[in-house]
């Protein structure tokens, strides 16, 4: 099963990639595919609309905070 879960890429401040992953990895191992990007600081949002919504049809399962991020967006309209 895949999910699409945050990735965390920053050292000292908190950035994270949106990526599309095996529920059986850990959260900082090989993801599928890189789908977005997210820097809760500075508010920042970019998402690959057309990859999120492949994997979506596919079936992954996004968690919690990503689907929030995926509705302040509106990806899901």
């Amino acid at each position: 099963m895949v999910k699409l879960r945050l990735k965390r890429c920053g050292k000292k401040q908190a950035v994270y990639r949106i990526v599309a992953i095996d529920v059986r990895s850990r959260r900082e191992g090989r993801d599928l595919r890189k789908v977005g990007f997210y820097d809760p600081i500075k508010n920042q949002t970019y998402l690959n609309v057309p990859a999120i919504l492949y994997f979506l049809e596919k079936g992954a399962q996004p968690t919690e905070t990503v689907q929030d991020i995926l509705k302040r967006a509106e990806v899901f309209k």
